[in-house]
Parts: structure tokens; C-alpha cells; sequence
């Protein structure tokens, strides 16, 4: 079983609220239309209603389940405006700026997110990356202990060996062009974090580059990553997270165990990574959108790490099947992690 249907079995049990701002787009009609219908929870589409129920109709999708609103006309409106003139990033501004603001679906999504309106958010779908995550990092706070917001794509491979049961977990693809060395170990501790919520297996994380183990330590960009990795290791300490870390290294050497063997690389986490964290946003990216392409492997995401609420900012080229996927991922994030993966009653079977 993929881990999306294992996590939307588990979701049956403890249903969740997940916000679209694009709720007239078909994708997410139709990734709605499932979340729905499998009964993991209920979307939230933003956007026209008559536009919404015109493009369901033409889908044939049927919108019982699902509920609509349109931010400016919605019950909320006035208490979140309050609250959005409230935020220290933005006081000062008028009410007319901040309904304004607010009015933005998007915004309006993230401020439901924030005041528990909702348990989780999915952007992007028809909109520049920072149009949907702008509000996101605008609105909710950092984590304790973090000062760094980043972005994780989950690959469903067709490969059981690799990762957990076939599924890899790549950061950052889609937030920091060119993290520094304490970023990278913000990004590495809260992507290990939530595979090991999601998976409950142990995070093994590889800290990657172009070399393994090198001897040249000078090398600024080989000596960024040797201190991420120390710096990552003393983080999840602190933290109480049971993680297994090792870096530099290359990919090939991360994901299999005779490349790693011949590199002389013996650790638990060489030959056996399941989390893999990329010196930038270049190779990450690149990365994700060669398996994609070249592989024709399922990607999820990008979910948000190092944020207090669950919350996704997909790609414009995402299906409704990525979309839903990613929407699942968010809802049981939003799940307790000992609800998460407590075991059935004798009689749930």
C-alpha cells in the first residue's frame, strides 16, 4: 500500500478540514470531490460560488461534502480582518487595507489556517510560488527552535528498496535558492520530523553535494555542508529526535549500499538514506523535476516545513491526483502523531 492510501485510511478515522484558495479550478474540484467522498475529511473551496458550481457542473462533480466560501461575503470576514491588523508584520494599515488583504483568498486561507478555522491549506495550483506561500510565511509562525521556513516533496518510486517502502523525501525544492549552513540544518531536522510523523519509521538523512567525504575542507561549498550536518546533528539532539544523519555525500552513494561500500562511506544512514537534502534550490528542484519527467514517478508536495500549522504550495503543472495526494499529506500532518499511528481497536478491522 502506497503511503498516501496508508495515511487516507488512517485520515477515515480522524477527519480533517483542508482549505483551497483556487476552488473553482478542476483539479481541485475533482481532488475535492475525492477527499471528500472517501470521507477523510472536508474541503473548503475559496473562490465565486457561482463559478465553482458552474465548473462542477461541467465536471459532472457533485458538491455535497464540500464547502464554499467566498472570503469578502464570509461569516469570518470582520473577525479576520481584526485579527490580520493585529499581526506585528502588519500594524498600522487601515481597515480598508486589511480587507483588502484579507479579501485575497489567499490570505484569507492562511488566516483561517492560523485562528483554527481549518486544519490545513493547499495553494498554488494556478499562481506563481510566492503568491500562495508569501501569506502563508506572512501569517503563521516559526516553529519553536526554528528559524527557517522550507519546502518537502515526497517521491512515490516504483522501487520498494529505496527510502520507506519505495518513498523519498527531497528539501528543499522550492523556497531557499541558496540556504546557509544553519539552514540547511533547520531543513534537514523539521523534513526528518515530519517523514518520521507521517511514516513513523526513522528519518535517515543525507546531506548531499557533489563529493563524499571529501579531505578538502576549504572548499567553501563542501565546507558548508560538513557544518550543516554537525549543526543538524546537535539540533535534532535538542530536539529529542530520534534521527540518523550523515553528510557529505553524493546521491548515489546515499541511496545504494555498494556505491557506498566502495566509497568507503559505513554508516547507517549510507547506501539506506530516505531523506535527502540538497545544497540548493537548484539541485532540488532539478532533481524532483527530472524524477517526474525522466522516471515518471508520482511527487507530492511541496509541503511546508518549519511552520506551526500543515500547509502545501503545489506546482501549476500538479493533476488532481498530485493535488489530492498532497492534500492528504497536509490533513494528517494536522493528525497527533500517537493518533496517528495508534493501533485499531480489536473490532476495527
Amino acid at each position: 500500500m502506497s503511503l498516501i492510501d496508508t495515511l487516507a485510511e488512517r485520515l477515515t478515522r480522524h477527519p480533517k478540514r483542508v482549505v483551497f484558495p483556487e476552488g473553482s479550478d478542476s483539479r481541485i474540484l475533482q481532488a475535492a470531490r475525492q477527499f471528500a467522498t472517501r470521507k477523510l475529511g472536508v474541503p473548503i473551496l475559496l473562490g465565486d460560488r457561482t463559478v465553482i458550481k458552474e465548473n462542477a457542473a461541467r465536471l459532472d462533480l457533485r458538491l455535497d461534502g464540500l464547502r464554499i466560501l467566498e472570503p469578502a461575503r464570509a461569516d469570518e470576514f470582520p473577525e479576520f480582518v481584526k485579527k490580520f491588523q493585529g499581526l506585528r508584520r502588519f500594524k498600522g494599515l487601515d481597515e480598508l487595507e486589511a480587507r483588502d488583504y484579507v479579501a485575497n483568498n489567499n490570505y484569507f486561507a492562511a488566516i483561517m489556517l492560523a485562528t483554527m478555522g481549518a486544519d490545513a491549506v493547499v495553494a498554488g495550483a494556478t499562481q506563481m510560488a510566492a503568491s500562495g506561500l508569501r501569506p502563508l510565511f506572512q501569517v503563521l509562525p516559526l516553529q519553536d527552535g526554528v528559524t527557517t521556513a522550507s519546502s518537502m516533496a515526497i517521491v512515490e518510486t516504483s522501487l520498494p528498496h529505496l527510502g520507506i517502502n519505495g518513498h523519498l523525501f527531497l528539501a528543499d525544492c522550492g523556497v531557499l535558492p541558496n540556504p546557509t549552513a544553519e539552514q540547511l540544518a533547520d531543513i534537514a531536522v523539521t523534513t526528518a520530523a515530519l517523514a518520521h510523523h507521517l511514516t513513523n519509521q526513522t528519518p535517515r538523512v543525507a546531506m548531499l553535494a557533489y563529493s563524499t567525504k571529501s579531505r578538502d575542507p576549504k572548499n567553501p561549498v563542501i565546507g558548508k555542508i560538513q557544518s550543516a550536518t554537525k549543526l543538524a546533528h546537535r539540533k535534532a539532539v535538542e530536539r529529542g529526535l530520534l534521527i540518523e544523519i550523515d553528510g557529505e555525500m553524493q546521491l548515489d552513494a546515499a541511496l545504494d549500499p555498494v556505491t557506498a561500500k566502495q566509497k568507503g562511506v559505513d554508516s547507517s544512514v549510507a547506501g539506506r538514506a530516505n531523506v535527502l537534502i540538497f545544497p540548493d534550490l537548484n539541485s532540488g528542484n532539478l532533481t524532483l523535476k527530472t524524477l517526474q519527467i525522466v522516471a515518471s514517478a508520482r511527487t507530492y508536495g511541496q509541503v511546508i516545513t518549519g511552520l506551526t500549522r500543515p500547509c502545501a504550495e503545489i506546482s501549476r503543472g500538479a493533476s488532481a491526483h498530485d493535488i489530492f495526494g498532497t492534500a492528504v499529506l497536509v490533513a494528517a500532518q494536522a493528525v497527533d502523531h500517537s493518533f496517528l499511528y495508534v493501533h485499531n481497536p480489536p473490532d476495527a478491522k
